[in-house]
């Protein structure tokens, strides 16, 4: 079902590509007839600088974890840390009407390896149509909500933990390849789709195999007003011969209660196999075959905003965000759950200056002594300014 779900929408897809390129075409040659003479030009290249910087303080109190999610049954070990989560740079360089070039890096992964990270964006885009828009490069292939939005803007203090194992999984976050993404009006319904293939691999890397990850997300814009949305995206592929998959079901949805009163909703589910978790199992410790190596989970995140509309407070959020993951839920099902009550107080628009509050908690079914695999209490304070 899933196979003749990705195939038909690809289909559907790249045959609508041809009317979308024609329309390109006319479009170019209707526009600039020989005896127009545009009074004004538009002056290329064109430059747009960006970032943002989020710096933290943490505190884990709870079963002696450290900031980073380690129990330690014995010795010393870290509690509480200032520390830089993001120093990004970002610049757009419009290079005509229709072709740019987007770059994005993260000065603040200088304190790690280098070699995968550092580097986050790296594309170049042409818009064919007013419906479909091309991208090659390194970028945040559509799988999901969260890989539609920049940390910096989302409704919690990070991007939830199935956004990250679905990354190292080549799902989500930065990949290299290609895309093909735009919207469309289906009668009054804006129907707004996304294909990619990409290594699958994560960022900075070239291939370490013949496989490639093909991804379809479809979405439609019920309630343009409200933020009604319903969406799905299904994967498949290859990773070292072997048949891969992953799919997931979405939906948002805003409540407006006054004029500066509103709730937000956003909800995700998600199954897919985890053959990160296969492939960096040695062999002879594997449990089984790949297809027994399962994830799934979801997550649903209300969000509550009051606008208050002063100069130096334009509004206060409060969020609640639950999340149920299971890496590994055929051979060893051992259920995480994390709860993140956060408040957030915006003293410029778009979240230009923000400071969040809160704490993550997590809860496993079964805890593991000296692993991440603990119950913890994390607290935060973060400090974020963007330029956008």
């Amino acid at each position: 079902m899933i196979k003749k779900f990705v195939v038909v929408s690809l289909l559907v897809l790249f045959t609508n590509c041809k009317h979308l390129l024609a329309y390109h075409h006319s479009y170019v040659d209707n526009s600039i007839s020989a005896d127009s003479t545009p009074s004004t030009a538009a002056t290329y290249p064109k430059f747009k600088i960006g970032g943002v910087f989020q710096a933290r303080y943490l505190y884990s109190k709870k079963n002696n974890v450290d900031i980073d999610g380690l129990q330690h049954s014995t010795g010393e070990f870290v509690n509480n840390s200032f520390d830089i989560k993001r120093m990004r740079v970002s610049l757009n360089a419009q290079l005509t009407s229709k072709l740019s070039v987007v770059t994005l890096v993260n000065l603040a992964d200088f304190k790690n390896d280098t070699k995968t990270r550092v580097l986050e964006n790296a594309f170049a885009q042409y818009n064919l149509s007013p419906y479909a828009k091309l991208q090659f490069g390194q970028f945040r292939p559509a799988f999901g909500i969260e890989d539609a939005h920049a940390v910096d803007i989302i409704k919690s203090i990070d991007f939830s933990n199935a956004y990250y194992l679905m990354g190292n999984n080549g799902w989500q976050s930065f990949q290299i390849g290609a895309a093909l993404s735009g919207k469309v009006d289906l009668g009054k319904v804006p129907f707004n789709y996304a294909i990619s293939i990409t290594n699958g691999n994560g960022k900075n890397r070239t291939d370490n195999n013949n496989g490639k990850h093909y991804a379809t997300r479809l979405w439609f814009n019920l309630n343009e007003r409200k933020n009604f949305t319903l969406g799905t995206s299904i994967g498949l592929g290859k990773e070292f011969g072997q048949s891969i998959y992953a799919y997931g079901i979405e939906a948002t949805y805003r409540l407006d209660i006054t004029n500066r009163l509103c709730v937000d909703l956003q909800a995700e589910v998600f199954q897919a196999l985890n053959q990160y978790l296969y492939f960096t199992t040695p062999e002879n410790q594997r449990l089984g075959s790949l297809d027994d190596y399962e994830y799934k989970g979801g997550y649903i995140l209300p969000n509550i905003r009051y606008t208050i509309g002063k100069t130096k407070l334009q509004a206060i959020e409060f969020s609640m965000r639950y999340e149920y993951m299971n890496a590994n839920s055929k051979l060893n099902a051992n259920p995480r759950q994390t709860i993140t009550p956060m408040i957030s107080f915006e003293f410029l628009k778009d979240y230009g200056a923000r400071l969040q509050c809160g704490v993550q908690i997590d809860n496993y079914k079964t805890n593991i002594p000296n692993t991440k695999t603990y119950d913890a209490n994390l607290f935060f304070v973060q400090v974020q300014c963007r330029l956008q």
